[in-house]
């Protein structure tokens, strides 16, 4: 079925794209999704998948050049199957994260992809771009965490690569090809995906540290005393927290003077595994390396969404106060220390800006974030804004 495409599909959520006027294909199932690419093909017709809509930077929308066809997977979004004895779920591409996330939790597994977006971004989408999120560093991106996929190639055939196997050496494997092409070498309709056991035991630290390189000795640490349970490690800065304060004054921060730098880390077991004890001596040993200045452990589950609140909401924040420009990035771990002051030398001599750096420390991914100084508005330099992405961008590069 064909619809006019609404407002919402012709421009990007951070408003910098705009695409042209023209229709939406929904198909409700795969072998439609090959009928239209046929056709697409054979009258030369673009075509832009599009699934949650949730990117940031602007892969769904064609802002350039004849209109294409849009084909949304948003009607394809059931839950296929959930394998509890080998830890496989299959969903169509459309399926929403959570929705995932909730299935498996139904069926006592856990599936670890967890985004901000996770309410509306779709399961194809996340694949299209290798998604990552919090739990990177235990679990893996989206690539780690998908068996196997079906797919309509551009010739309008199927591949067929739902199996589920976790052992399949027969030859090319197609799937990490379509796995982080943003839709370009084909359109992802449905994954089979990993699903882990749930967690039992959780514990989550929020720690004050001196510096970004101290916070990676204190990763190191933990990592060396919780024997691989570390499953999230997310570095902030102050600048992110008085942007909380300034707009989501709601969000109750754990420290009444937030430090300069700080940590969120969570660890997470079995029912026997003493996660929440060994962290407690995990800290303490970190106290008297001198590696934290300070910490709390959440003492309850509310406790520990009140902690995982400040990291969710620092998007939302720097949203409302209006960034120049916004970078997700990743250098290699120990070039962080270095990389943070350096970005921050390059970015004041084209300006006087403030910079929200947070992120996954875990596995070298930041968003280091450009944002007007007090008192002024981001469209006072959207003259500076290709300036400021190139020479951060080429920093990034060079190392």
């Amino acid at each position: 079925t064909m619809f006019p495409a609404s407002p919402d599909l012709l421009e990007e959520p951070r408003g910098r794209y705009q695409g042209s006027e023209t229709v939406v294909a929904k198909p409700r199932n795969t072998d439609e999704v090959a009928r239209i690419v046929r056709l697409c093909g054979a009258h030369r017709i673009g075509i832009v998948p599009y699934g949650g809509g949730t990117g940031l930077v602007g892969g769904q929308v064609m802002s350039e050049g004849p209109a294409a066809l849009i084909l949304s997977l948003e009607r394809m979004n059931a839950i296929r199957e959930v394998r509890s004895e080998d830890n496989v779920l299959i969903c169509e591409a459309g399926a929403i994260l959570s929705d995932v996330q909730t299935a498996a939790s139904e069926a006592d597994r856990l599936f670890p992809l967890t985004l901000a977006s996770q309410d509306s971004c779709r399961i194809g989408g996340n694949l299209a771009t290798n998604a990552g999120g919090v739990q990177v560093l235990r679990y893996g991106n989206a690539r780690d965490l998908c068996l196997g996929v079906e797919a309509v190639m551009p010739d309008g055939s199927v591949l067929h690569g739902l199996s589920g196997l976790r052992k399949d050496n027969t030859g090319y494997d197609l799937r990490h090809l379509l796995i982080g092409s943003e839709g370009t070498l084909g359109i992802i309709t449905a994954a089979a995906l990993k699903l882990f056991p749930k967690p039992r035991a959780y514990a989550t630290v929020f720690a004050a540290v001196e510096s970004p390189a101290q916070a990676i000795r204190l990763l190191g640490h933990l990592q060396d005393h919780m024997d691989g349970a570390v499953s999230a490690f997310e570095l902030m800065h102050r600048q992110g927290m008085d942007f909380l304060a300034e707009k989501l004054p709601q969000v109750r921060l754990p420290f009444a003077d937030m430090p300069a730098w700080s940590v969120l880390c969570e660890a997470t077991g079995g029912t026997n595994s003493d996660v929440p004890n060994r962290m407690m001596a995990a800290l303490e040993s970190a106290a008297d390396a001198g590696l934290i200045e300070d910490a709390v452990l959440a003492q309850s589950a509310a406790q520990r969404d009140e902690f995982w609140a400040v990291r969710e909401n620092i998007p939302e924040a720097n949203r409302r106060i209006g960034s120049v420009s916004s970078h997700d990035i990743s250098v290699p771990i120990p070039s962080i220390p270095e990389f943070i002051p350096e970005g921050i030398k390059a970015i004041a001599g084209i300006g006087d800006f403030r910079i929200n750096c947070f992120g996954h420390l875990g596995d070298g991914n930041l968003h280091y974030n450009v944002f007007p100084p007090a008192g002024h508005d981001r469209s006072e330099y959207v003259d500076l804004r290709t300036r400021i992405k190139q020479t951060l961008h080429d920093l990034v590069h060079s190392y």
